[in-house]
């Protein structure tokens, strides 16, 4: 009685001109909007000679382009792709849920008769095109869900990279006054390059090294914990910049060190915010494991922990290494002691790696968000269904 009184599917022709109107228009304003808005963002960076992040925002359009391919891609093959038909027994392999048990209870049927007509009606399905003993390999309903995923999963992914740019740039902006420092004369006087000091006397290496650095084991347990509690300080601050305008510059050369590390963030920026193929294969590949009982979703989150724990503790034993090192050459120093930057101090001497490792932790935080989300989410879109079936009985 209740399934018969549902209102029949109204399609285009059927439709009030008004509401067509109305919401054609308040889709292409939005657009025009978004568009004005990046275009304006791009003027503005290029006028500032802001070159990195120009090329960030570029980055930025072209994934929004990927999404309309994809977007375009999605609702004009998801009726083909819906026909394709499979064996049940098939289907019902690597589940991410357990599957349901089928109830022949008329209530039941009545109720799953009533939200697969809802679900066709949002998602405007047609009929199961599928014979006897075969079931479609994805639904609409499915495609329209992997649908919202996926946007909002490169969507997350840009804002997650923004907020790092941001608190990136925050936390150099705390060096500002350092770099002030340097512009003082006690600075001058307390960093007189004529001025002999024994080494183990220095900030830095005093900061660094101690009996346990020279014990292996116990020197990367100290550099795990030292990202936890102190970064960079002032004597890391100033002596790489010390080291920078030794190896880069002439000596006694003015210098704004803060605004080059700033400079290189940009540029590192340009590089997170895309997503390349091998993050959306990553995606891919988490879709095909999700599976029932293999927790894939669990260890997947700890992933992005292991790599920034990883990294922080890695760049912590690097300002160590060099204070070691410096300790190893030099009993007497001059001035600030002097590091010597090398790709030696990185994993297989390559420091590229260390921004790609961040670059995937970054996509996968983003990723593990989104899939609760919309997780949570569907389920709740499911539950309003069943609530709307009891209140309609």
């Amino acid at each position: 009685m209740a399934e018969e009184e549902v209102p029949k599917e109204r399609y285009l022709d059927q439709t009030a001109t008004w509401a067509v109107a109305g919401v054609c228009a308040v889709i292409i304003i939005l657009s025009i909007i978004l568009e004005k808005v990046l275009h304006k963002v791009g003027t503005w960076l290029t006028e500032r000679h802001k070159k990195a992040l120009y090329e960030a925002l570029e980055k930025v359009k072209a994934e929004l382009m990927v999404l309309g391919f994809i977007s375009l891609l999605l609702v004009f093959s998801q009726y083909y792709i819906a026909e394709i038909c499979i064996p049940l027994k098939i289907a019902d392999t690597m589940l991410p849920c357990p599957a349901k048990i089928k109830d022949d209870a008329k209530g039941t049927d009545n109720r799953r008769r009533l939200l697969s007509y809802e679900r066709r009606f949002l998602a405007g399905q047609k009929k199961n095109p599928c014979k006897a003993g075969t079931v479609p390999i994805i639904t609409v309903t499915g495609l329209h869900q992997i649908h919202i995923l996926i946007f909002f999963l490169a969507c997350f992914h840009v804002f997650y990279s923004a907020v790092t740019m941001a608190l990136g740039r925050l936390k150099i902006r705390g060096w500002k006054q350092w770099e002030q420092e340097t512009l003082s004369h006690d600075y001058e006087f307390t960093n007189d390059p004529s001025r002999f000091r024994l080494t183990h006397e220095t900030s830095f290496v005093r900061a660094h090294t101690s009996f346990w650095t020279r014990i292996p084991l116990f020197f990367y347990i100290g550099c795990f914990f030292r990202q936890f509690f102190r970064s960079v300080s002032r004597s890391d601050y100033l002596t790489l910049r010390n080291g920078f305008i030794a190896v880069h510059l002439a000596p006694g050369s003015k210098f704004n060190f803060q605004q080059y590390i700033k400079r290189s963030l940009e540029d590192d920026y340009k590089t997170v915010v895309g997503i390349s193929p091998l993050l959306w294969a990553s995606f891919v590949v988490f879709l095909l494991i999700n599976v029932d009982g293999w927790k894939a979703l669990f260890w997947a989150s700890l992933i992005p922990l292991i790599i920034i724990l990883a990294v922080g503790t890695k760049l912590q034993a690097i300002l160590t290494k060099m204070a070691v090192e410096i300790t190893e050459r030099h009993a007497v120093v001059q001035g600030i002691p002097l590091v010597q930057g090398s790709n030696k101090y990185f994993w297989f001497g390559r420091p590229e790696l260390m921004l790609s490792l961040i670059h995937f932790a970054l996509f996968q935080n983003a990723f593990q968000v989104t899939y609760f989300l919309w997780i949570w989410v569907t389920t709740i879109l499911l539950q309003f269904s069943d609530y709307q079936y009891q209140v309609f009985l």
